[in-house]
């Protein structure tokens, strides 16, 4: 996982699964809540909550894993709303590697 970065990101929904394609992440700012959206090794997507550490000590799924980024902008994870949902209402910031 990579680090939050603190300036935030000019992207419009459409833009946003060119985006994770491209990127593989992003941090997702709804609210008070902050989730990780990103992709298992390449081969599945989901969000994992930014509050909430495992055992690994990584953040915790809040999705499901699913094999496509349209299926998972569609999975309605944040609080019974989808991605398109709340986007208008959300802040994305890059997901910095270190």
């Amino acid at each position: 996982m990579g680090k939050k970065a603190t300036e935030a990101l000019e992207i419009s929904y459409e833009e946003l699964a060119d985006y994770l394609h491209y990127n593989h992440s992003v941090y997702m700012r709804v609210g008070h809540d902050i989730y990780y959206l990103t992709d298992a090794n390449f081969e599945a997507w989901r969000a994992q909550d930014t509050s909430k550490l495992n055992h690994k000590n990584h953040f915790t799924d809040c999705s499901p894993l699913v094999p496509t980024v349209d299926e998972f902008l569609s999975i309605p994870f944040i609080h019974g709303e989808t991605i398109k949902d709340v986007f208008d209402h959300a802040t994305f910031y890059a997901s910095i590697k270190e």
